[in-house]
């Protein structure tokens, strides 16, 4: 009997993954602190602010939902790493336009093109699962974009807050005084296209062997930094080895002549070569079908707070103007109410970044003990079910007495609303990973789940954004928090019905067992 060697995360690999993704998180979190004031300065009227705020991330969102697929699909067939790139190329190019526009029009070309172009969240995560297909360490190696994307929400909005109209008279960013925060960005992206130029290795199997430049030059100044001790083998993917029961095989055991019904998983390279593009059948398995729905409604609400957050933050504390101050504020509490925080940039931009620094220290030292005792499956369950209340609480903290109070109690709602995204977030994706029969359909899974979340992604910030304006009309800020608590009770729906599945990292028979469970279901619905 063998003796089963422990599975090791690829670190090397995962840690320069992870630089590559970096700059993103910080780019779109530097926005938060200054977009209803970069939006005010467009002319538009202060209860317009909500409503183009939503529509802001809803034109991204909805433009990189439609090319997800065919980002996704590219990189099954040219390789990760090449998408990658361009990907952070094009989104370098996108933060600077953003950071010059001087009109309405102009901020939304440039959130249209950073969406079209670019498809990296949903690639990345296949090359999480493609450098560490175990089952016992997906945990670990699938928290680790999260993480990044908290560190990036502390980094962001801390510089997205400070270096906004930092001008003197007449200089250029006197006239672009949203400029600044994106000419860092900027620099960022292309420290990150360097790192995954030179050191990034490629996932895919049958794209490895091409040749690649940037791996030559990064390897021989390794190798002239410091000759007696390089070594690449540090930085290459873990072999995955198809000859023992311990180590994950992506071939199924099935011949040929198998049920028409059952979804064919030969992994080989040679068949990976014949077929390059997957079959729909294969993607939309049932249990993929539920990940993918409740992954679509999380993104939906969680994102449409995330966006809605700021604009509730720079809402003014008294919106009555001077002919009308005489009338009292409050007139049928407790659901009408128009109050909102009436924060600068600065604070709000402090306020995320206590809220990104938060999320990393759950990512660190709670997640992972947690996920590991509980499973993925039952964490995924129990935290859903928080989200209405935090919703529904949130507008409810500007009512408190004191200014000190009424802070402290809206920055406690959005940290409990942080610690449930990091814990929902890695599980949702671990789930739907697990439910795709094997890598070869690893690739365009993520890019459908690219497209449907983007398409949550985009109604959220919009339905907010919209509902706010009308809400504040109303005098009810609490309308876009009832509508995004009914959201997420609406998300428990899937939620119940999945299931923990075997993944594509398992034996033959584990695999067979999953086939068999999944037939099973088909014939049950």
């Amino acid at each position: 009997m063998k003796t089963k060697t422990p599975h090791k995360l690829p670190t090397g690999q995962l840690t320069i993954l992870a630089l590559c993704r970096l700059s993103e998180p910080i780019a779109m979190t530097s926005v938060f602190p200054y977009l209803p004031e970069m939006i005010e300065s467009f002319g538009v009227p202060k209860n317009d602010i909500a409503k183009w705020a939503g529509w802001s991330s809803t034109i991204f969102c909805l433009c990189q939902a439609f090319t997800a697929i065919f980002w996704g699909r590219l990189s099954d067939h040219y390789g990760r790493k090449p998408i990658i790139l361009f990907g952070l190329a094009n989104t370098a190019a996108t933060v600077l336009l953003w950071g010059f526009s001087t009109n309405l029009t102009m901020a939304m070309i440039a959130r249209a093109l950073q969406g079209f172009m670019s498809g990296n969240v949903g690639i990345i995560r296949t090359m999480v699962a493609e450098l560490c297909p175990w089952k016992e360490l997906q945990p670990r190696a699938f928290s680790i974009m999260p993480l990044v994307w908290n560190v990036g929400s502390v980094i962001g909005p801390a510089f997205g807050g400070v270096l906004v109209k930092q001008s003197h008279h007449g200089d250029l960013l006197e006239r672009y005084p949203y400029a600044l925060p994106n000419i860092f960005a900027a620099a960022l992206f292309a420290v990150s296209i360097t790192i995954g130029f030179l050191f990034l290795h490629e996932t895919l199997e049958t794209a490895k062997d091409k040749r690649d430049i940037g791996r030559t030059l990064g390897d021989a100044l390794l190798k002239a930094v410091n000759p007696r001790s390089f070594n690449s083998c540090y930085l290459q993917p873990p072999e995955v080895s198809r000859g023992t029961e311990e180590e994950p095989l992506l071939q199924s055991a099935k011949s040929p002549t198998d049920d028409e019904e059952t979804v064919l998983c030969d992994n080989s390279i040679p068949n990976m070569q014949k077929e390059a593009n997957p079959k729909w059948k294969e993607v939309f398995r049932l249990q993929s079908t539920f990940a993918l729905m409740a992954y679509t409604l999380l993104a939906m609400h969680d994102f449409a707070y995330q966006q809605l957050l700021p604009v509730f933050m720079y809402h003014p504390f008294d919106p009555r103007d001077s002919s009308d101050a005489s009338q009292p504020l409050f007139q049928h509490l407790p659901f009408l109410f128009n109050r909102g925080f009436g924060l600068s940039h600065t604070r709000i931009g402090v306020f995320f970044s206590i809220a990104g620094a938060f999320s990393m220290l759950v990512q660190f030292f709670i997640f992972p003990p947690i996920t590991s005792h509980f499973g993925t499956l039952r964490t995924f369950k129990t935290c859903i079910t928080i989200y209405p209340f935090i919703y529904l609480l949130t507008p409810y903290t500007v009512l408190l007495p004191t200014e000190h109070t009424r802070q402290a109690a809206l920055l406690l709602a959005v940290l409990l609303k942080q610690s449930v995204s990091v814990f929902m977030f890695p599980c949702c994706i671990i789930l739907l990973t697990n439910s795709a029969c094997s890598l070869k359909v690893l690739g365009t899974l993520n890019g459908v789940a690219m497209t449907t979340s983007g398409l949550g992604r985009a109604a959220g910030p919009a339905l907010a954004g919209n509902l706010f304006t009308v809400g504040v009309e109303m005098e009810c800020v609490l309308l876009p928090y009832a509508v995004l608590a009914a959201v997420a009770v609406l998300s428990l729906v899937p939620a119940y019905f999945m299931a923990e599945c075997k993944g594509f990292g398992s034996s033959d028979e584990e695999e067979e067992e999953a086939d068999e469970e999944e037939r099973e279901d088909e014939r049950a619905c």
